[in-house]
């Protein structure tokens, strides 16, 4: 298949910001690869009493990601070393950017984080970055006008949360360019009149789900409706664009003062034209005005997004804890499971459990200080994923909902984004570990009463050591053991709302 050619066409119109993308010219990364066997003693160590086979898991899924390293091929007009997709010899937007999500903690020995870098380098002269790009030959998957070709923007939210691990000022001030540009070329290509988005199945990453009115192609066609996942999307990549915009000093530029308002407009159209008091939930809307009705996880991106008022808030999140919906045996389907299309076995994206939404889910959880739910959700999803570890020897791409089984259409060895199931997941919401950078402080909801913890946990530049030693029981005050080569503080919380702070 022929593939599509950045700035190919004569209806550019150019983007300042994109302009300032310094990763268009930047020079090819000549790096060697670095070896897992090599790499494996310089990687975070967790500890954790009795659980051997989710250390093997763990261990597993580092494995299989460096086996997908890759170096760039510049006549490809890739400029970074990089993990791939592991799917297709095309490098995928929306799986970058959950990949490095659990890159990060390997980031002493290899920088994940640049995987992104590759997709800034083929970033268009109006700010039009493809969703999907050729590893091996100069092209792309998609032309800029189809609505399929990009997204989902989630890019700043990756670029935010590493530097929440890193505190990395440096790659704020690099990356900010070419985000702003490509948000405001979304804004202006992939909107309706109203100022609301619209995508596809492909564009939102969730490729066969039945949101669309009956007789539309669920996959390639946006169906002329208003997506809300995609809005919420705009809102979250607004907020955090507007973040960055005040750490680097830019804050007042016309732009920013733009997408400052569209997040505003943006909010206020969701909640009172998306939101169905009946149901308690966020749905998509039919060209016809009227809300189609389908509990996606997608809707969730509101939480992440600060969309949610108050009042709604507890409302919205109890169906994720209601078993006719999407407390299933694994947690949490990617649709509810009193929807028809809902598959009892996943159907990819009728019902499989995924890593990237899961993640999503719990980090808009946590956002919200749905703590407990969330340790909960993320105990049953890693439980599930390291009994089918236990049975087949691997690692999914998706897993069913019911059983504790692989979804039904699932590849295998897909490290791949599921590596934030054993690595990210374990981590920050069943160990409870999340990291603060700009305020120097590891936030701890200690969890388990099992000793637990992490060696060479990489944080603000260094590697320190995080240690818990076994409980009697939850409201037990834990005994912590923090080595780090520099001051750091450590803001415990266990049991009923207790909370201290360690200076280590």
């Amino acid at each position: 298949m022929e593939l599509f050619k950045v700035n190919r066409g004569l209806t550019y119109v150019y983007n300042p910001y994109a302009e300032e993308n310094k990763f268009l010219h930047m020079p090819v990364e000549n790096n060697p690869l670095p070896l897992y066997e090599n790499s494996k003693d310089k990687l975070p160590k967790p500890i954790w009493d009795g659980h051997e086979n989710y250390i093997k898991c763990y261990d597993y899924a580092w494995k299989l990601a460096f086996n997908n390293l890759r170096t760039p091929n510049a006549e490809a007009g890739f400029v970074s070393n990089f993990i791939d997709t592991a799917f297709n010899g095309f490098l995928f937007m929306w799986d970058s950017s959950f990949i490095v999500l659990f890159g990060k903690y390997g980031s002493q020995i290899f920088d994940f984080q640049k995987t992104l870098d590759n997709f800034y380098s083929h970033q268009h002269y109006d700010g039009f970055i493809c969703r999907e790009i050729c590893e091996s030959e100069n092209g792309e998957q998609f032309c800029r006008y189809d609505p399929s070709g990009t997204g989902p923007n989630i890019m700043p939210w990756s670029e935010w949360e590493s530097y929440l691990q890193t505190g990395d000022k440096e790659r704020i001030s690099k990356i900010f360019a070419p985000l702003l540009a490509y948000h405001l070329w979304l804004k202006e290509n992939h909107t309706w009149r109203d100022g609301t988005y619209f995508s596809t199945g492909l564009g939102c990453g969730m490729d066969n789900q039945h949101r669309q009115q009956k007789g539309t192609e669920f996959g390639c066609s946006h169906g002329h409706m208003i997506w809300m996942d995609t809005c919420a999307q705009q809102v979250l990549s607004a907020n955090i664009l507007i973040k960055m915009a005040k750490i680097l000093g830019r804050e007042n530029e016309d732009a920013v003062k733009t997408i400052e308002e569209e997040s505003a407009y943006l909010t206020k159209y969701i909640n009172e034209k998306l939101w169905s008091e009946k149901d308690a939930y966020y749905y998509d809307m039919y060209r016809d005005g009227s809300l189609n009705g389908v509990k996606t996880i997608g809707a969730y991106w509101a939480l992440l997004a600060g969309i949610v008022p108050d009042n709604r808030i507890d409302a919205f999140v109890a169906h994720l804890d209601n078993p006719n919906e999407f407390k299933r045996p694994n947690r949490v389907p990617t649709v509810s499971a009193d929807d028809e299309s809902y598959s009892p076995v996943g159907d990819y994206w009728n019902g499989s459990v995924w890593a990237p939404t899961n993640y999503m889910v719990l980090k808009g959880l946590d956002y919200h200080g749905y703590n407990k739910l969330a340790y909960e959700i993320a105990s049953t999803c890693l439980d599930n994923v390291v009994e089918v570890f236990n049975s087949t020897g691997t690692i999914w791409e998706n897993y069913a909902p019911e059983t504790a089984d692989h979804g039904s259409h699932s590849k295998d060895k897909f490290v791949g984004w599921s590596g934030l199931f054993p690595i990210s997941i374990m981590f920050e919401y069943v160990f409870g570990i999340r990291p603060e950078a700009s305020k120097n402080t590891i936030v701890w909801y200690v969890n388990r009463t099992e000793r637990h913890g992490i060696e060479r946990y990489p944080f603000n530049g260094e590697t320190i050591d995080l240690v818990c030693e076994t409980r009697n029981n939850e409201n037990e005050k834990p005994v912590i053991t923090v080595k780090s080569p520099k001051p750091i503080k450590v803001e415990l919380h266990w049991g009923d709302g207790k909370t201290e702070i360690i200076e280590a």
